[in-house]
């Protein structure tokens, strides 16, 4: 978590940013983490950044475009020198929130830095566990917990929000059950998918949930958030025919699961996700294709050693997370190899 000295700053820097602009990693919680701080002081605008697996300076005239006077960076593992050196152009204050394992020597030293990772007690908790422990808004627990359970991680908190909201959870506390099999699960799910709309129905849902009064808004469909449900049923669709397609190799991929597929749909995070909780003893990947690059979701033991490994004599691959979770992206001409690379490896360890 993060000490009380940091919670005290992260607050002061909230205090003094009349106009901010806060960009966050386009998953639940990088959402979560905006929806909390944005909620908290009652300002500001959020932007999903799409971009992997930085934020680069392309997205830097966002902050001109809404004449920003404060940025906070959720969520993000990387951010791009070229996104600074605009900031610094315009001495602009600059707040990154993190729980990703970085090298920090390339940070900046405007930029104010927090990730528990580097602290003397460290932890990697979601962004938005960090950023319940700022806000503390009793009505918003229900945002805290959709960001922590879609990363996988049960809150402290998640008891009291048990008591309050029985009827959306589920027995036990197994995360994947959580996910998948009680309400707070669909809510995030919902979240998930209404990520993955184009940017002005992304930007309504944003305006929606900005002001939404608890997770019952979300779950009721009506004239006002209809958008979202029927993007969560549009891709909830596809989701379970690609989710059929992977299963179907279970039987014949021992340890690895290697599934792969094209389309305009990017889903492959969810469907290792799942593909992980009903078979947790395999190393799971999912490999997205499209326009000559693959995006990767590795899920299992051991994944971003496994990937990392498997990516040294491919040129151009990068990617990273966290130990089980990594994503990554590379030239659909080196998948072959990359999945060479994997099986040798889970062989010989």
């Amino acid at each position: 978590m993060l000490t009380k000295k940091q919670v005290s700053e992260i607050k002061e820097h909230l205090e003094k940013a009349q106009n901010p602009v806060f960009f966050f990693d386009n998953d639940q919680d990088g959402l979560c983490s905006f929806l909390l701080l944005q909620r908290y002081i009652g300002r500001g605008r959020g932007v999903a950044a799409r971009s992997f697996p930085g934020l680069n300076k392309d997205y830097f005239r966002k902050v001109h475009e809404l004449k920003a006077d404060y940025v906070f960076i959720l969520d993000k593992p990387v951010v791009e020198r070229d996104f600074f050196d605009e900031a610094e152009k315009i001495n602009i204050p600059v707040v990154w929130i993190d729980h990703h394992d970085i090298d920090t020597k390339e940070i900046p030293k405007f930029v104010n830095y927090y990730n528990p990772l580097f602290n003397k007690k460290k932890s990697n908790e979601p962004v938005t566990a960090l950023c319940w422990q700022i806000t503390k808004r009793k009505e918003d627990i229900w945002i805290a917990v959709v960001g922590c359970i879609s990363d996988r991680f049960i809150p402290k908190f998640y008891e009291k929000f048990e008591k309050e909201y029985t009827e959306l959870t589920t027995r036990g506390r197994r995360i994947f059950d959580i996910f998948y099999k009680s309400q707070i699960g669909r809510i995030a799910r919902i979240f998930g998918a209404g990520l993955k709309d184009k940017t002005t129905n992304v930007v309504n849902m944003l305006r929606f949930l900005m002001k939404a009064k608890s997770p019952y808004d979300v779950l009721e469909e009506n004239n006002y958030n209809r958008g979202m449900h029927q993007r969560f049923q549009e891709i909830d669709s596809k989701y379970q025919r690609l989710l059929l397609r992977a299963l179907s190799l279970a039987k014949n991929q021992e340890k690895l699961l290697f599934f792969q597929y094209s389309g305009n749909l990017s889903i492959s995070s969810e469907i290792a996700n799942e593909v992980n909780y009903l078979f947790p003893k395999k190393i799971v990947v999912v490999a997205y294709i499209k326009d000559g690059m693959t995006n990767i979701s590795m899920r299992g033991e051991k994944a971003r050693e496994i990937f990392l490994e498997a990516i040294k004599d491919l040129d151009g691959a990068a990617g990273g997370g966290h130990e089980f979770a990594v994503g990554g992206r590379m030239k659909t001409s080196d998948i072959e190899k990359f999945k060479e690379n994997l099986e040798k490896i889970i062989t010989e360890k």
